[in-house]
């Protein structure tokens, strides 16, 4: 049996901003199962900042074809098995990417234990590029310890609201957030009991952060990148951490990215900065996902789910993301 496959393709690369002219929207029936494959329904689609890179020729991440579909990762139910240990109606997580049924190598699908969570805690608090991406900068890369000051950039989107938490959980003594807009602000400090909030379209980055932190920071985890890296640099201690783990105020001219101007200040500070990805902490994923269901189930962790609908707005959900316009993990329900 086949299915009319709903999908998205990548029709020009963008120099900028994508935008419409870069997609095309194309219907066509889902392809006969080949021994070790499943055909999948996809329910939901993780709205992430990789995506972005991807529509770059070269990228660090693999790009995405012109004709073809855009990386997503996504979970979805199996329909159809011709690969052995995964039945019809298993909930599977992978590059789903952006389509409604995905024809897909069964070695490329973890199937999901959803009685640990829900199925959308997979893309979301417990995911590769959200929770786990989030525990692993403030646990293993920025050895959060008590008595810490953390700032976090972009911290109302999925990740950095999640690192924050974490920086709290793992004792940090105080969570500083910057986000854009005053209703970020209040949910960062109301919803997700950061202590407090820096809204950098309205208010001046530096002298907030000398106001929240007047001792200094003792770690970074940066999402962002630009202009507000070099005014945390400023106000780094003795043995501060810099996480890289985005700047994504950079994607989209990736070819004219710029550094820290006040990277010197690590020298001074004798500091550090490092980047990471998640993928090199595959041989840690059980002790991540552990710890952050069991802060999810007594109530310790909070994940916001926004969630829009319709695989044809998947463009407009990846613009949504690069301009701030959502709360928490952006999900797309195909």
């Amino acid at each position: 049996m086949t299915y009319i496959n709903k999908k998205i393709i990548l029709k020009s690369r963008p120099t900028g901003r994508p935008d419409d002219s870069n997609f095309t929207y194309l219907e066509e029936e889902t392809a006969p199962l080949e021994d070790g494959q499943l055909l999948i329904k996809v329910d939901l689609l993780g709205i992430d900042a990789f995506i972005r890179t991807t529509l770059d020729e070269g990228g660090f991440h693999q790009g995405a074809e012109i004709g073809g579909v855009i990386p997503a990762l996504g979970i979805g139910q199996v329909v159809q098995s011709k690969a052995e240990g995964f039945a019809e109606g298993d909930y599977v997580f992978g590059p789903m990417c952006s389509q409604s049924y995905a024809v897909m190598p069964s070695f490329t699908m973890r199937k999901l234990d959803i009685s640990i969570a829900p199925p959308s805690a997979f893309l979301g608090a417990l995911g590769l590029t959200t929770g786990m991406t989030a525990y692993f900068g403030i646990v293993d890369v920025g050895r959060v310890k008590p008595g810490d000051t953390v700032v976090v950039s972009g911290a109302a989107g999925a990740v950095g609201s999640m690192a924050g938490q974490i920086a709290r959980l793992s004792g940090a003594s105080k969570v500083i957030g910057i986000a854009g807009g005053p209703h970020k602000t209040k949910f960062l400090v109301d919803e997700l009991k950061f202590d407090a909030a820096i809204d950098y379209k309205n208010e001046n980055v530096g002298a907030r952060l000398d106001e929240l932190a007047p001792d200094g920071i003792n770690v970074f985890f940066d999402n962002v990148g630009g202009e507000i890296l070099d005014d945390v640099l400023m106000r780094i201690v003795l043995g501060s951490r810099i996480v890289i783990c985005g700047a994504i105020s950079q994607y989209e001219k990736m070819t004219e990215v710029r550094g820290p101007k006040n990277y010197l200040k690590l020298a001074e500070r004798h500091s550090s900065i490092e980047g990471f990805a998640v993928f090199h902490f595959a041989a840690h994923y059980p002790r991540a996902e552990a710890q952050l269901a069991d802060w999810l189930r007594s109530g310790d962790l909070v994940m916001r789910e926004q969630i829009e609908h319709g695989v044809e707005n998947f463009p407009a959900m990846l613009n949504m993301l690069m301009t701030g316009g959502h709360h928490g993990k952006l999900l797309l329900k195909v």
